[in-house]
């Protein structure tokens, strides 16, 4: 007969602090014992209220899922949760998550995930709690949590066998209902209610070519559903679309860098039409075109432009917003559109208030991260779909669509420079030197401009007037360009120091350079500022988008 154990523990865990995108460590250090319990134990206690709610649990299927996903059962069966939703072999894809908590109106759910880093023993692991309206937990209920982790000695679970996830059903373990049902098809249902499956799946199948890389993680079965068996490609359309464990030793990123193979077949070898990939728990998303990537602000940007193109927005957007570094390309295409624009900081739950408060429908991260308030996540897959409704209603290539889109809005010239798991002493350092510099840079020549602003960006949510300091060094110069610089709390080894270059330009012979030519002039300002190469020991930065 089952019985519920509480388990002791030597000491509380004084190092499972979330971050903007819940708790990411080292594989092994979440294997390590009571680890992963206590933290589970931490999420319950502070949802207040679990005993008969419901509870989506899932993971995108890197090392541990299946065993982590079992425990967490077995927790919240000792805690009495009411129902908990598991899907087919416990992959669940991020924005799927945020959907199947609205739809069954779950008090929240337990998303297993390190998103883009890499996976297996020797990789990273990492647990998110998505609350009631399906996006990312506010900070006050991650703060809780912490706390809680900081006094926590003991945690309780239901000592039973946890039967098999691979196939749909409904379980009754003690209190506590457990359904494995089908996660896919509930997702691509909704994005057959957003998008025109008939009209998109016409057009690739006419000398339009398609690959999709699912980098070997969670978005494989969604995109099979949705390519192979929605709009009729062959299989040869899907890359790396067999979910594994260490995710096939890629490392599941979707950039220039770590997607490479897929970026070779469209920019050098030009097989393709368009290419996309998504990350490790498909929120993130790369679009390309033959010859040609596009970046995500740009892509925030087209996205806006174009929703009248795609049925589920085809009565307007209310507004759109985007992170501070994001680049201004929306806030141009907005200002066109007669329709509101909001900055906020990074991190997806600063869009939450903005979409449940109906102010926005669309928003975007330069991080490759586009959604809208269909769900409460970024949704690599959506963004996908969208790129190819936009596609097939104006019949033109990739590379056709953006040079228009720049043609009429004028361009915002952008990159980002990552310089990855570099020393935390220089890279605070580095952040330090400028942050104290700020005031006396305003009035100062840079690059080809002069320093009007220089600040750390603070952000007052319009909706709960909640203030967000700290946010990131920005310099603005009197030309609109700017240059700003974070700090990025989403590894686990060392610190990434983050830069962001952009320069607006409108004229019709500039529109088609090279963004580290057209940017050339900041890159080697700032580096010259900070002395940035000398102090990290790099020449190059680790990632270039």
């Amino acid at each position: 007969m089952a019985s519920i154990k509480n388990v002791h523990i030597d000491h509380p865990f004084t190092d499972q602090k979330p971050g903007t995108s819940g708790l990411r460590k080292s594989t092994k250090q979440f294997l390590g014992d009571h680890y992963l319990e206590t933290f589970i134990e931490a999420i319950l206690i502070s949802l207040n209220n679990v005993e008969g709610s419901t509870l989506i649990v899932g993971g995108d299927g890197r090392y541990g899922n299946d065993s982590a996903i079992k425990k967490i059962i077995k927790i919240c069966c000792a805690h009495k949760v009411g129902t908990i939703i598991v899907p087919q072999k416990g992959l669940l894809s991020t924005p799927a998550a945020s959907d199947l908590i609205r739809t069954y109106s779950a008090i929240g759910g337990i998303i297993l995930s390190a998103s883009h880093n890499p996976g297996g023993r020797d990789g990273d692991f990492g647990v998110k709690l998505n609350v009631s309206n399906g996006g990312p937990a506010p900070e006050t209920v991650t703060e809780k949590i912490y706390k809680c982790t900081q006094a926590l000695t003991s945690y309780q679970f239901l000592d039973v066998d946890i039967p098999s996830l691979d196939s749909e059903g409904s379980f009754d373990i003690y209190r506590t209902k457990l359904k494995v049902i089908d996660g896919v098809k509930r997702y691509v249902s909704l994005m057959e209610d957003i998008f025109d499956f008939d009209q998109i799946g016409e057009y690739v199948k006419n000398d339009f070519s398609i690959i999709f890389d699912a980098m070997n993680a969670v978005t494989g079965p969604y995109a099979k559903e949705i390519f192979v068996n929605r709009l009729g490609l062959s299989d040869t359309s899907l890359l790396n679309s067999n979910p594994l464990p260490d995710f096939g030793h890629l490392h599941p990123d979707p950039n220039l860098t770590y997607a490479k193979e897929l970026a070779d077949l469209l920019l050098d070898q030009k097989k393709y039409s368009f290419g996309a990939a998504c990350d490790g728990d498909g929120d993130r998303n790369m679009i390309l075109g033959k010859g040609c990537f596009i970046n995500p602000s740009d892509s925030l940007a087209v996205i806006t432009a174009n929703t009248s193109l795609v049925p589920g927005y085809k009565n307007g957007i209310s507004g759109v917003a985007r992170s501070m570094p994001t680049s201004m390309a929306v806030d141009v295409v907005a200002k066109e559109l007669d329709i509101p624009c909001y900055e906020t900081p990074t991190g997806w739950k600063f869009f939450g208030n903005l979409l449940d408060s109906g102010k926005i429908t669309i928003c975007g991260e330069e991080s490759f991260g586009t959604g809208s308030n269909h769900v409460r996540e970024k949704d690599g897959l959506w963004a996908v779909l969208f790129w190819l409704q936009i596609l097939a209603q104006k019949k033109c290539s990739v590379i056709d669509l953006i040079r228009n889109h720049w043609m009429q809005f004028g361009r915002n010239y952008y990159t980002r420079h990552d310089y990855e798991a570099i020393s935390s002493e220089v890279a605070y350092q580095i952040y330090e030197d400028l942050k104290s510099r700020l005031n006396e840079l305003i009035g100062s020549h840079f690059a080809s401009g002069v320093i009007i602003k220089a600040d750390n960006y603070s952000y007052t949510d319009p909706i709960d007037r909640s203030i967000s300091d700290n946010q990131g060094l920005r310099m603005i110069l009197d030309n609109g360009s700017r240059v700003i610089l974070r700090l990025s709390g989403t590894g686990t080894k060392g610190s990434t120091l983050r830069l962001y270059f952009e320069k607006y330009v409108k004229s019709q012979n500039d529109l088609f350079l090279d963004p580290q030519v057209a940017l050339g002039d900041l890159i080697f300002g700032i580096d010259k500022l900070l002395n940035i190469k000398n102090r990290t020991k790099m020449d190059v930065p680790t990632v270039i988008t």
